[in-house]
């Protein structure tokens, strides 16, 4: 009879640094470190805190009375992995480890496991791995052989122990190279996909937003898809896309992406940023906020300082969806349906029980029907595809056929034309 595996005890701390400016609550920042944890498979958080520093300790972190105080209650508590939601030296990590006797993970390889254990497309998957490379390159303070197992994560919390460090280097370094080979093969698929799709007369539609703020449970309720969608941070590490008709009829694209968080490391967001590709492409960015969040402001400020990085620029229509106002006070509730009247673009709903959702697809219908202008365009024989795609888009009011080919009268969108002349 088989037994469950024993979980990892775990605890979690937040440095908060007197003399840095932050945007967001060293209680708020814990408890996001805590659902990070609670985000990866095996591990039991037995306690938390914030932990307030005067000044970061280059060898330890924190100062030597805290380090003894932390030793007895991990000790009391049978801690086996502490969890530092912050950015922690090699040589810090050595010594914590040793002082405490337990393995220690920062915020970069906390979330670097919850990627690995989550990635599901090929490219999702190496992504990760040469993510993970760049990380443990700084610190070769466990073998890095795990990254040939058949599970999820890379052994950051449990790891098979050290080894030489020249031997390490040169083996990932080797593994680099094989890693960006195989990307650039993906790459060349993905570029092919992404060109297919621009033949389809569809506009496309992206969900945004904050981790665990809703955007797989709206995108299964638009489109009938059954994405997994939990109250987790990531849950949705892969881009999806489907097919949507709207009730007026109209069709469009839907993509579902990774979400954004603060303080993402910096190894991620290059890795990541083909997978959010399909943003850039969007004909309309739907910015879905847990509005019930304590912090949905500052997380909003996140979510648009990423976009901004990415290069997502102000001519692309983007709407706030401000989500799960199941969980909000009735009191509360009636405000915010009120601010929302005043600012357009903005949609109060709860993806959960479908509450708004109409309102949301009744704007998205208007923006693809909204700011069309009238032309005609003379389309040769030998631009057969470009003919067919205005019959498919359906912009087409009027044609003449003449000896070289077609004079055709359009009806369309800056967007459409904008496509059109990409084909």
């Amino acid at each position: 009879m088989e037994t469950a595996a024993a979980l990892t005890r775990a605890y979690v701390l937040h440095p908060d640094l007197k003399t840095t400016k932050k945007r967001r609550m060293a209680e708020h920042g814990l408890a996001e470190a805590v659902g990070l944890a609670a985000a990866l498979p095996g591990l039991e958080v037995l306690g938390a805190e914030v932990v307030r520093l005067a000044k970061i300790q280059p060898g330890t972190l924190f100062g030597s009375g805290k380090v003894e105080e932390l030793k007895s209650r991990f000790k009391d508590l049978k801690i086996e992995l502490v969890l530092v939601d912050g950015i922690v030296g090699p040589v810090q990590q050595r010594n914590l480890e040793k002082e405490w006797g337990v393995k220690l993970l920062d915020r970069t390889g906390l979330i670097l496991e919850i990627f690995a254990d989550r990635a599901r497309t090929r490219e999702g998957v190496l992504q990760v791995e040469l993510a993970a490379l760049s990380y443990q390159r700084t610190r070769l303070v466990r073998a890095w052989t795990h990254l040939e197992r058949q599970r999820g994560g890379f052994g950051f919390v449990g790891g098979p122990g050290e080894t030489q460090v020249e031997t390490d280097r040169r083996a990932i370094d080797d593994h680099v190279i094989r890693l960006k080979r195989q990307l650039e093969a993906v790459g060349k698929t993905r570029e092919l996909h992404r060109a297919s799709r621009r033949k389809v007369p569809f506009p496309l539609v992206a969900l945004v937003g904050y981790t665990n703020a809703g955007k797989s449970t709206l995108f299964n309720k638009m489109t009938g898809a059954d994405v997994l969608a939990k109250d987790m941070l990531f849950a949705t590490l892969d881009p999806t896309m489907r097919g949507v008709e709207l009730p007026s009829g109209r069709k469009i694209v839907a993509s579902d992406t990774v979400g954004f968080i603060s303080d993402l490391p910096t190894q991620l967001v290059a890795a990541f940023r083909a997978t959010l590709e399909e943003v850039l492409e969007a004909d309309l960015i739907l910015h879905v906020r847990d509005i019930a969040h304590p912090e949905s402001a500052e997380q909003a400020a996140d979510v648009a300082d990423i976009l901004g990085a990415l290069g997502v620029g102000p001519d692309v229509p983007l709407f706030e969806v401000w989500n799960k106002l199941d969980l909000v006070d009735p009191s509360a509730r009636d405000s915010l349906t009120t601010q929302a009247q005043t600012r357009p673009g903005v949609f109060p709903l709860s993806a959960l029980t479908g509450e708004g959702l109409d309102r949301l697809t009744d704007a998205i219908s208007q923006v693809f029907e909204l700011a069309k202008s009238r032309v005609t365009l003379t389309v040769t024989f030998a631009q057969g595809r470009q003919h067919a795609w205005l019959h498919a888009e359906g912009v087409v009011e009027s044609e003449t056929q003449t000896e070289d080919g077609w004079h055709v009268a359009v009806e369309w969108t800056e967007r459409q034309a904008q496509r059109f002349g990409a084909l």
